[in-house]
């Protein structure tokens, strides 16, 4: 006992200050404390107010009697508000961690108690679990850099434009549903309402006929600024030198992937992530499964979807168009030895571990120059769109035209 508490008695610990934040949309949340027995300092401060923010991290430093050059852990939940607050703090010198929200443990209780105040004291308690060498205890966001944030915006914008356009032209065929009709939408749409007739004969009614006549120029609007956006990638993808286009391009040389599938798994992983296994790479596009298994109780209950979701869904479509465009390959061999005789839902099930081993092998292929075994390559400016590019630019420099 003695030796014991002589040991103990030894170790010294710097004082250290820990502050957990819960943003919200107007009031962010500030809970501080310097161990797990001290009762936490909660205050409330106007969101997004830096200046706010480092004068209570000074009077939390008074109020437990901490030096003014005494180190702040601090960290807060990956939202909406994104990684600007994270530089922030790095910058003024406070260890911020970006925490996974869907990592953290929660009380299983069907009804529990639940407050901003409560969501801060329980993160700062976690927090300290963190700094004392419990790191199992969450998962820390990879935060990237500005520069690297910033590159992701044109496939994100192309994504949600789609959608859009989507969206659009539901509607203008849902207006005309009302009236039996129905219509393809594109340029020569104000020609097809003026040719329309109902089942009497009769023309569009003037303020529907208006109204779609409005929808379609916001298709239009819409349209073009995808079409300027895939332009401007395709440009990239031909000129571009940077080491990130260089992995695009290697992507495409693969038959059965397109720019679409290239550029985003570059973008969204490739291009900023370090990572370490195909362990990791499954997690970050929630492709692992999650088995239950409790006493004789045993079953699967899918993939956790916990990751990217951008990059899940990309896969699934890729794997789809991997078994059409790459049939002699191992990994669409083994589908079929596994899957290919199976019902609808072992087939689903099976494209979903398909696309796993297709994103572990896209990254080898990568990071190691290794094909995916029997994959056919064709080279990506060989591809039509790439082609058709070319032969149209060497036609604008000819001299005969």
């Amino acid at each position: 006992m003695t030796a014991t508490h002589t040991t103990n008695s030894t170790v010294s610990h710097a004082p250290v200050l820990y502050l957990a934040l819960d943003l919200g949309t107007r009031d962010w949340k500030l809970a501080f404390t310097v161990g797990l027995g001290q009762k936490p300092r909660l205050k409330t401060i106007t969101a997004r107010s830096t200046l706010s923010l480092v004068l209570e991290i000074k009077a939390a430093k008074r109020r437990f009697g901490l030096p003014e050059d005494a180190p702040v852990i601090c960290c807060y939940e990956a939202g909406r508000d994104g990684f600007w607050l994270h530089r922030f703090l790095l910058d003024q010198g406070v260890q911020n961690q970006v925490v996974d929200s869907s990592s953290i443990e929660v009380n299983r209780r069907q009804r529990r108690a639940k407050s901003d105040r409560l969501d801060a004291v329980k993160l700062v308690q976690m927090l300290i679990r963190w700094h004392n060498g419990e790191h199992k205890v969450w998962s820390v966001v990879h935060a990237p850099t500005v520069a690297e944030e910033d590159a992701r915006q044109l496939h994100r914008e192309m994504i949600k434009l789609k959608a859009e356009r989507t969206a659009q032209a539901n509607s203008i065929n849902g207006l005309l549903a009302g009236l039996g009709l129905c219509v393809i939408v594109d340029e020569t749409l104000p020609t097809q309402l003026e040719n329309l007739r109902q089942w009497d004969g009769a023309k569009l009614p003037p303020q529907l006929h208006q109204r779609l006549l409005r929808e379609l120029q916001r298709w239009q609007l819409i349209d073009r600024q995808l079409r300027e956006l895939d332009a401007q990638r395709m440009a990239k993808i031909r000129d571009d030198q940077t080491p990130h286009v260089e992995k695009v391009r290697r992507l495409l040389n693969l038959k059965g992937i397109g720019e679409n599938g290239a550029w985003l798994l570059v973008y969204e992983f490739f291009a900023w992530r370090i990572i370490k296994n195909r362990r990791e790479l499954g997690s970050l596009a929630g492709l692992t499964p999650t088995p239950y298994s409790s006493g004789e109780s045993e079953r699967e209950q899918g993939i956790s979807k916990a990751g990217n979701r951008r990059v899940r869904w990309m896969m699934t479509e890729l794997a789809w168009g991997w078994l059409r465009y790459q049939p002699r390959s191992e990994l669409s061999q083994w589908y079929q030895r596994r899957f290919g005789r199976g019902n609808r839902r072992l087939r689903k099930v099976g494209i979903m571990a398909l696309a796993r081993k297709l994103l572990i092998a896209l990254w080898k292929y990568l990071e190691g120059g290794e094909a995916p075994a029997g994959a056919e390559e064709v080279g990506w400016d060989n591809k039509p769109r790439f082609r058709a590019v070319k032969t149209r630019r060497r036609k604008e420099l000819s001299p005969t035209g």
